[in-house]
């Protein structure tokens, strides 16, 4: 259980920190500032997460709510892989 969480706590915020310097870096400076709002709504879920993340591993919430984080962070993955995309223009 411990190593699943690592394992998708470190995929998750890999993909983060990619897309943040993406989305002020691609295609060209100065950055979009679609790219920008982009990155700030993906940093606004990320910090979501965060906090239920320490609430979490403080006790405060119960182990049922560990799935709803997993959905969340998978939610991040896949917002974080839609906006790679959308930033290298790719499809």
């Amino acid at each position: 259980d411990r190593i699943i969480n690592l394992v998708v706590g470190s995929l998750t915020s890999l993909l983060i920190l990619v897309t943040l310097i993406s989305a002020f870096v691609f295609p060209q400076l100065p950055p979009k500032p679609l790219n920008i709002f982009f990155a700030v709504c993906i940093s606004l879920s990320s910090i979501t997460a965060c906090i239920l993340i320490y609430w979490y591993r403080q006790g405060d919430l119960e182990p049922k709510f560990r799935n709803l984080i997993y959905y969340i962070l998978f939610s991040i993955i896949l917002l974080c892989i839609c906006a790679n995309l959308y930033f290298h223009d790719v499809g």
